[in-house]
């Protein structure tokens, strides 16, 4: 099956950032947060240690059009705020449905930015999907209560890849309809 290409990324505002599509001069400041090894650990795809040219290459793809996946910097600047406080993105998995996926850096645990961020994503609804998919390590309750505070209903159990732990971890999933 082809999948539909993500064309354009609209920008999507919250009262306390916006989210916007990534640029080359984000490449430093994701590198600082996604090396660290406490965001790479609850994520499936972040190596850690981060190799060198690893963030250039993420931020190129992102950047690419057409791209099979929009991603989003959580930019508190329009108030005066970080540049980048995290990602947030969004994978085609078919014509109707997408995988949301988000890491916050560490300064910004438990002040409600991932769920303002996941609240923003779901209303703008930017790809016009019928459903979204996510899941989160079980160590990870933190981003368990975000999905479910946006709306996001338990599934089951099953197990990613982490890229960082080199091991299969047990995961939480989720999904919600729109």
């Amino acid at each position: 099956m082809i999948l539909d290409r993500i064309v354009q990324q609209a920008e999507i505002g919250t009262d306390r950032f916006d989210l916007r599509p990534l640029r080359r001069s984000d490449i430093g400041l994701i590198d600082h947060w996604a090396g660290d090894e406490r965001v790479a650990r609850m994520t499936t795809s972040i190596p850690h240690p981060l190799p060198p040219g690893a963030t250039e290459a993420f931020v190129a793809r992102a950047m690419s059009q057409p791209a099979d996946e929009a991603v989003w910097a959580i930019d508190g600047t329009r108030d005066d705020g970080p540049e980048l406080m995290g990602i947030i993105s969004l994978k085609r998995l078919d014509e109707d449905g997408a995988e949301v996926g988000f890491w916050i850096a560490p300064l910004f645990w438990n002040t409600g930015v991932a769920s303002e961020a996941l609240t923003a994503l779901v209303a703008a609804n930017p790809l016009g999907d019928r459903s979204l998919f996510a899941s989160v390590f079980q160590d990870n309750p933190a981003s368990a209560r975000v999905l479910s505070h946006c709306g996001f209903d338990y599934l089951g159990d099953a197990e990613s890849f982490s890229v960082a732990r080199g091991a299969l971890v047990p995961t939480w999933t989720y999904s919600r309809k729109l």
